[in-house]
């Protein structure tokens, strides 16, 4: 399994960022090889994403979500991962975005790919892309503003 973890300060209230972040079927706008999430209902996204150079697929189920400071997810189909990205009020007109991923590289090419750090450059880089996007919009495309809760766990 890889992890990475990374943070972007951007300059829009916490709200801007989380509603923004809210909306998955943007992604492709900013997160670099993402071709379409469609959101099937409020809690589970069909991804599609060329990863490697081969289109990959994979469901996945948002597990938590608290207005303005965390959503956090589990794919239940395809290509493994998990994370959570959490939002941090630095100040009224900045926050910090921390964006923390567990994925199961498949296959030599994905393989080799971790081990060179591609995953690190790609998520920084979707970081730095999503900070252009929020910060010359200066507001969101639209929000969910609803809460999902952790399962409890056994």
């Amino acid at each position: 399994m890889a992890s990475v973890v990374e943070s972007i300060d951007v300059k829009v209230p916490v709200g801007t960022a989380y509603n923004q972040w809210t909306q998955f079927e943007d992604f492709p706008l900013f997160m670099e090889g993402v071709k379409s999430v469609t959101q099937t209902d409020d809690t589970h996204l069909h991804w599609v994403a060329e990863v490697g150079g081969a289109e990959k697929e994979w469901d996945a189920e948002i597990t938590e979500q608290h207005a303005d400071e965390r959503v956090a997810w589990n794919a239940t189909a395809g290509a493994e991962n998990a994370g959570v990205v959490t939002f941090h009020r630095i100040d009224d007109e900045t926050s910090r975005v921390t964006l923390q991923m567990d994925v199961v590289p498949e296959g030599l090419v994905e393989n080799v790919g971790t081990a060179l750090g591609f995953l690190d450059r790609r998520v920084k880089g979707d970081l730095e892309r999503f900070k252009e996007f929020i910060e010359s919009r200066r507001s969101e495309t639209g929000a969910w503003r609803g809460e999902v809760e952790a399962p409890l766990q056994r």
